[in-house]
């Protein structure tokens, strides 16, 4: 192969890659499309399945090298086997417990290891079910919170918890749940389930009456209404000083769900950023310095206010 022939290789192939992924997303747009009108109660029950099911990107993830000093350890959660990762010792040290997102797993608390270690603190992370190299093929926000819940007891009462994406909304249902920790850290929190069901109703083509079938089905099978795992429900209750921080072009979780735990969090603050997006918030190294000084006990970012008067505001 001459070198003209090689410099057009690549773009021929990642284009090819992109029209694939394009017909089958069309696809499968089509297929649901139809599915609603012709079968719904099975097309809802199809959806679910595919709303319950992580990317396999999750497993390729973790398979990355453990980093430095850290340890695996089992932990029994209700039954699963859920794999976690230690770093220190959360029975002599305060530690900080992380509880990670949607097709993501635990080794995402990388970088924040440094300054954690640094300042004094055990870290544990680990896969949820279903996730990195935690067995399963299903899960879900409730079966997120158990688990949580599940590691919580393994290693005792958190000098805080920090939770990304999906795992922010885990971290809230864990915390009324009995959950230990002095303080949280949410970034890029998913605050309302309901809007999540939608958004991927409407990335997969699946009509507006099917979704409400399939969340119906899940209340069902999981003994929960979605309306009980909404932010705005659930925060109020909450006693512990929280950090929230989300970005304003944020482009799977809105900036306005973080905005909501903060407003209705009766001791949140809020740190707004911009240009960070909702994978790259997690490893920015400002974001991490004040997730580490809010978890010291430091002021971080601003209180935001809600009265009949003032719905939204900053004080």
């Amino acid at each position: 192969m001459n070198r003209d022939t090689r410099n057009h290789a690549l773009p021929r192939q990642k284009i090819s890659t992109t029209v694939r992924s394009n017909i089958i997303g069309r696809l499968i747009r089509t297929a649901f499309g139809l599915g609603s009108w012709l079968a719904p109660e099975t097309t809802a029950a199809r959806a679910g399945r595919l709303f319950a099911t992580p990317l396999a990107a999750t497993r390729r993830a973790a398979g990355q090298p453990l980093p430095a000093d850290g340890r695996r350890v089992d932990v029994d959660a209700d039954g699963h086997r859920v794999v976690a990762y230690v770093w220190g010792e959360p029975a002599r040290q305060p530690y900080v417990l992380f509880s990670h997102g949607w097709s993501s797993h635990g080794l995402r608390i990388d970088s924040w290891l440094p300054a954690l270690t640094a300042a004094g603190y055990a870290v544990v992370g680990f896969d949820q079910f279903a996730h990195g190299r935690s067995p399963g093929r299903q899960t879900t926000l409730p079966g997120f919170r158990d688990h949580l819940l599940a590691v919580g007891r393994r290693f005792g009462p958190a000098a805080a918890v920090i939770g990304h994406s999906l795992g922010g909304a885990a971290t809230m249902l864990a915390l009324e749940a009995g959950l230990r920790a002095d303080r949280v850290v949410l970034v890029a929190p998913a605050a309302d389930p309901i809007d999540a069901s939608r958004r991927f109703a409407g990335m997969i083509g699946l009509a507006a009456h099917v979704c409400r079938r399939m969340r119906a089905q899940f209340e069902s099978r999981l003994g929960i209404r979605f309306e009980d795992m909404q932010a705005h429900t659930v925060v109020p209750h909450l006693a512990q000083p929280a950090l929230v921080v989300h970005d304003l072009r944020d482009r799977e979780v809105p900036w306005s769900e973080g905005e909501r735990y903060a407003r209705f969090w009766p001791h949140a603050r809020l740190l707004t950023t911009d240009g960070l997006g909702h994978r790259r918030i997690l490893d920015d190294p400002e974001v991490i310095r004040a997730g580490v000084d809010f978890i010291e006990g430091r002021t971080v970012g601003d209180r935001i206010v809600s009265t009949q008067d003032l719905p939204y505001g900053f004080a």
